[in-house]
């Protein structure tokens, strides 16, 4: 399994929206991208893929930008990167027994279920809210550059 950059940039933009979106501010994808060395057209793709999954909340008009739709501590990486990227499935057996004919038979497809289970119980377990904790720890709250 390999996060295209999409999940990648969705992920440092969605911190970088956590750290800055406070106080009900919302965020101007233009400074979000500027902060994170990111096209504000590609922003804005990921953006609307996060709006759509009730992840974030778009404020239109001359103070528009971009709010979390929850705490975060209530968003996990998770909940980011399925949006992004779909459900995590290591191979196409182990959500769908139809498109092998060995699927009920086939010990791999066991270790395959295994892997993708753990990968998902760890993007589970950080929330927007650690990681911005995570962060603020190594001392770089100010200049959010992230390479996840």
């Amino acid at each position: 399994m390999k996060i295209s950059t999409k999940g990648r940039y969705g992920l440092r933009a969605m911190i970088d929206l956590a750290v800055n979106g406070v106080n009900g501010v919302p965020v101007f994808l233009s400074d979000i991208a500027r902060r994170q060395g990111v096209s504000e057209k590609y922003l804005e793709h990921i953006f609307s893929a996060l709006h759509k999954g009730g992840i974030v909340k778009a404020q239109r008009g001359r103070r528009g930008g971009y709010l979390l739709n929850r705490e975060p501590d209530r968003i996990t990486v998770s909940d980011i990167i399925t949006v992004l990227e779909g459900p995590c499935h290591l191979v196409d057996c182990v959500s769908n027994t139809a498109v092998c004919s060995r699927s009920d038979a086939c010990v791999t497809r066991d270790i395959w279920g295994e892997l993708g289970a753990k990968i998902q119980e760890v993007l589970s377990g950080y929330t927007l809210a650690s990681l911005v904790e995570m962060q603020q720890v190594r001392g770089r709250q100010d200049s959010i550059m992230y390479y996840i």
